[in-house]
């Protein structure tokens, strides 16, 4: 039995950890937003990880803490929408049809973005051929694998089955069209994107059936 005078081993409260990951959030935020204006400016294939510290203010290695590559800064923005479209649906009810649940909660989290920076992003991605084939094969692996993993629970199969991993990847590129017309076009993205996704709404058992 330790003595009276040993230590204890210190444990963080949840809201002490809340506050530590919310720091590191706007910390990663902060860099990402200096990368995308250089990435904009000069073109993703010839900025460095130094050139995007130096922006920043940090180091090279503290760059690192928060991104593992220069890729990794665009990955982020495909990885946040992935995740808060995965809590959106989460939220919606149990006996809305699936693909109106698709539209309200991807429509629910892009109104919820700047679209100021989602159209910097598109331009960054759309300019470098790189980083176009890495963005693509982000979305195919997050943001499809959460509408797979929703779909299949709603139609009680598995993500990988034919049925919803096909319409997960036919939603998923009607979101990405429909966000380069938005950055052509002009309009509302969130809009644009929930109108572009009626055309696949009657598609699946238990569809709307109409276009709102």
């Amino acid at each position: 039995m330790a003595g009276d005078g040993a230590k204890r081993p210190y444990r963080m409260s949840p809201s002490a950890r809340q506050a530590r990951a919310d720091r590191l959030e706007a910390a990663a935020r902060a860099v990402e937003s200096a990368a995308l204006l250089l990435f904009e400016d000069r073109g993703f294939d010839l900025v460095t990880v130094d050139d995007i510290a130096a922006a920043a203010g940090i180091s090279a290695r503290t760059f690192f803490r928060y991104f593992p590559a220069k890729d990794d800064v665009l990955r982020g923005v495909v990885r946040r929408r992935a995740q808060a479209v995965a809590a959106a649906l989460a939220a919606r009810p149990p006996d809305e049809a699936p693909m109106r649940s698709v539209r309200q909660a991807v429509q629910e989290v892009v109104a919820a973005e700047d679209s100021t920076d989602v159209a910097r992003w598109v331009r960054v991605v759309e300019a470098s051929l790189y980083a176009t084939r890495v963005m693509l094969g982000v979305s195919v692996l997050e943001f499809n694998g959460v509408l797979a993993e929703f779909l299949g629970a709603r139609l009680g199969e598995a993500p990988d089955d034919l049925e919803p991993a096909m319409l997960a990847v036919a939603a998923g590129a009607i979101i990405l069209a429909a966000q380069t017309r938005w950055y052509l076009r002009g309009g509302d993205l969130a809009a644009t994107i929930s109108d572009a996704l009626t055309v696949i709404d009657t598609v699946i058992p238990g569809g709307s059936g109409t276009r709102e």
